[in-house]
């Protein structure tokens, strides 16, 4: 059986390889995008299961890129979580409102985000390892 895809945008390069080698250990395939362009770049080719995104990134902000990744008929249905240090109400509500299907703060609660990432994908590719 194939390992849920998870992708990875964040322009932190400790983050993302933080979170790679822990979400790996969980049972995940993890690719990882340093900016929204990357993002866009490698949505065609490996498809993620689920998409972890930051919210302060240079070229596009993170809720800019979630709703314009919830725009396309083609990705829509990728479920999108927010990571992000900013635990902002307001940016809680926004994420949510551009589409997210959850925002965590950094730093991370690990288990809480693994157990939020199976639930949200499809239960035949979620099972533990």
């Amino acid at each position: 059986m194939s390992k849920p895809k998870i992708t990875i945008v964040d322009d932190d390069r400790d983050t993302r390889e933080l979170l790679a080698e822990a979400l790996g250990a969980e049972g995940f395939e993890v690719m990882s995008a340093a900016n929204g362009l990357r993002l866009v770049a490698s949505l065609e080719l490996h498809r993620p299961h689920a998409i972890l995104l930051d919210v302060n990134m240079s070229w596009i902000n993170g809720f800019e890129l979630c709703q314009a990744v919830k725009q396309n008929k083609q990705f829509r249905d990728i479920p999108i979580i927010f990571i992000s240090g900013r635990g902002d109400p307001e940016d809680k509500r926004r994420g949510m409102e551009v589409g997210a299907a959850d925002y965590f703060v950094k730093p991370l609660e690990l288990d809480a985000l693994v157990k939020r990432i199976r639930e949200l994908i499809p239960a035949d590719v979620a099972k533990e390892p």
